[in-house]
């Protein structure tokens, strides 16, 4: 492996989160290492939307445009397909509070900062920072749906505040076995008057929520889907296993999320039970020099919009905390 490289700011993931807390920390003089599997959650969406000047541009084209613009900054280094294969606290010295880089404040010196082993499968390079910006987004586990991958992200997608204008009108579906099926129901109703909700056998809305969906035009159809039929992504019917056909021209799926943080080796920061990282309304974790921006520490809208915006105002922070300024963000 290398020698040890130290920087003031780690940020891992590369999505807008990380992305804009990088550029955002880069023109603050601090010395910022973006680390960036390169493996998104949208990677099936063909557009995203919601992101104003960039409504219906690709995913992958707003990382690339991202990319280039935090290029021209000397002191932000994005390095991708690689991820941190271990992050560590690194053990308190005498020096702590002094700088660690360009940027650096002083702190009460009680902590050292981290140390992350880099690489693909094995390490190849191990860095050191004063602080860490957890920007990973969420691993998504969609339901167990016979050839779903096929439509998700065409036909079929998680969000309706990014694409419910898309399919505005038309048939659809809610496909989903959590808890706030029901919610989530009302809620796309609002694009639709023919919404067909496929509980997959789950016992997930309730006999009263049934009837109050029902009183809107809403169905509830509880057997487990057998196939989803359609062509090159664009579904038209579902076929459920007692024989029933329901025609439809797109629709949505609540998949479980989880906080990916088996990386972290000797401490762990508080989760809560929706699978976010907790953190106060600044973006600290619990864990001292710990931050966290975008899905992974946000219950709401995941929007690409959204997730820039929290990693703009976590790198604030950052910031302030660095020089020992209390923020009123």
């Amino acid at each position: 492996m290398t020698d040890t490289d130290t920087y003031d700011v780690l940020v891992i993931g590369g999505g807008p989160a990380g992305l804009s807390a990088a550029l955002n920390l880069g023109r603050s003089l601090m010395r910022v290492l973006v680390v960036d599997a390169d493996r998104p959650r949208n990677a099936a969406t063909l557009n995203s939307h919601g992101f104003l000047t960039r409504d219906g541009v690709a995913p992958h084209e707003l990382r690339r445009m991202a990319r280039d613009e935090l290029a021209a900054y000397p002191n932000i280094e994005v390095r991708t397909r690689v991820r941190v294969l271990e992050l560590r606290r690194s053990a308190p010295t005498a020096d702590a509070g002094a700088d660690a880089g360009t940027g650096s404040g002083t702190d009460s010196g009680t902590d050292a900062g981290f140390t992350a082993s880099v690489g693909r499968k094995d390490p190849t390079d191990v860095v050191t920072a004063r602080s860490v910006l957890l920007a990973t987004g969420l691993r998504e586990t969609l339901p167990d749906v016979p050839n779903l991958r096929g439509f998700y992200g065409i036909s079929l997608f998680s969000c309706a505040a990014c694409d419910a204008w898309e399919l505005r009108g038309r048939r659809l579906a809610l496909i989903g076995e959590t808890p706030d099926l029901a919610d989530r129901a009302r809620l796309i109703s609002r694009w639709t008057e023919s919404l067909t909700v496929f509980t997959l056998g789950a016992d997930t809305v309730t006999a009263a929520e049934e009837a109050e969906l029902a009183s809107t035009g809403v169905a509830v159809l509880r057997h487990p889907i057998a196939e989803l039929v359609g062509d090159r992504g664009r579904i038209e019917a579902i076929r459920l296993t007692d024989g029933t056909v329901v025609a439809v021209e797109g629709g949505f799926v609540r998949p479980e999320w989880q906080t990916d943080v088996s990386f972290l080796h000797g401490f762990a920061p508080a989760i809560d039970h929706d699978g976010h990282l907790v953190t106060d309304r600044s973006g600290r974790t619990d864990i001292p020099g710990l931050y966290a921006a975008g899905d992974a520490a946000i219950p709401g809208p995941q929007q690409l919009i959204v997730a820039a915006g929290a990693g703009a105002r976590v790198a604030s922070v950052m910031v302030h905390d660095a020089v020992g300024i209390a923020t009123a963000h």
